[in-house]
């Protein structure tokens, strides 16, 4: 975790720069920035693109009453794309353009659902209400995959 931390806070600003600059010495100081504005347009042009398509496709899905798995993460890579694109430089731009790209953002969508299921595919959920504890005997686990309707609280007004 570590040196996850010093890579996304030392290498990769570093590199941005070190790109920056390299591009500055062979266009030009204002070409470069107008580049960077420009690629940002660009790129804040897609995510808005892919966002609406994700958003179309999330709700499609829960109108066929399915699980929106592949839309969610869909989602938060546009989120993180849109992200990226706030970040100045080139290296972040490209990445970001990869991830806003319907071809690559799938690449990476299987990817991130792969690890996912081979972790389960199980979420945890609490649940609490004021003044009562909860069960230790309930294990709060459900399998999405295999879930169709809630199971019943118990308690009034907790339940669909």
């Amino acid at each position: 975790m570590i040196g996850l931390l010093f890579l996304l806070f030392l290498v990769v600003p570093i590199a941005e720069l070190y790109v920056i600059v390299q591009v500055a010495d062979g266009i030009g100081v204002p070409e470069t920035i107008l580049l960077l504005i420009a690629i940002s347009m660009v790129g804040a042009w897609l995510a808005k693109v892919a966002g609406i398509g994700v958003i179309n496709r999330f709700q499609r899905t829960v109108r066929q009453g399915k699980v929106p798995s592949a839309e969610v993460v869909d989602g938060a890579l546009v989120l993180f794309a849109g992200a990226l694109m706030m970040t100045p430089g080139f290296l972040s731009d490209c990445l970001a353009i990869l991830l806003l790209l319907p071809p690559t953002r799938a690449v990476a969508r299987n990817a991130i659902l792969r690890r996912i299921r081979a972790g389960g595919g199980i979420v945890r959920v609490v649940t609490s209400v004021p003044g009562r504890r909860r069960d230790p005997s309930a294990s709060g686990v459900w399998d999405v995959d295999s879930w169709e309707d809630p199971p019943s609280s118990g308690r009034p007004g907790l339940d669909r």
